[in-house]
């Protein structure tokens, strides 16, 4: 077998893989782009698997078997964090999910009231 074939099928798989990732901003889509590269890491692991038989006999098999585990894995956990994201912000666009919690104001992190507008009213008036 000339194992030539299945790297290059492979690399273009992952190179077209990495350009999803990095240029989609659906969430889904980029998903969609991490399953490839996988794909592509699981085309190279049995292709080296039938080329390197004699060294490690069907240890690429077990790494494939590895990799789909961990995608089927990876799309549970993505899905659900997507459909969270949906439900939160009605969109799973990648470029507006805030990446940092907004950090909390002194007024609202402590439990002492808020000051009153005017000097001599009581801060629980109007409550």
């Amino acid at each position: 077998m000339r194992p030539v074939i299945p790297y290059v099928t492979a690399a273009l798989l992952f190179g077209l893989g990495v350009y999803g990732v990095l240029r989609r901003r659906n969430a889904v889509l980029v998903l969609m782009a991490v399953e490839l590269m996988l794909n592509a890491v699981n085309l190279i692991l049995v292709t080296a698997d039938t080329t390197a038989r004699s060294v490690l006999p069907h240890s690429g098999q077990v790494f494939a078997l590895f990799v789909i585990v961990l995608a089927a894995a990876e799309i549970g956990v993505g899905l659900a964090i997507v459909l969270q994201l949906y439900r939160l912000r009605a969109t799973v666009a990648v470029d507006e999910v805030p990446l940092t919690e907004p950090a909390e104001s002194p007024r609202t992190a402590g439990s002492t009231p808020p000051v009153a507008a005017s000097a001599g009213q009581h801060p629980e008036v109007g409550r």
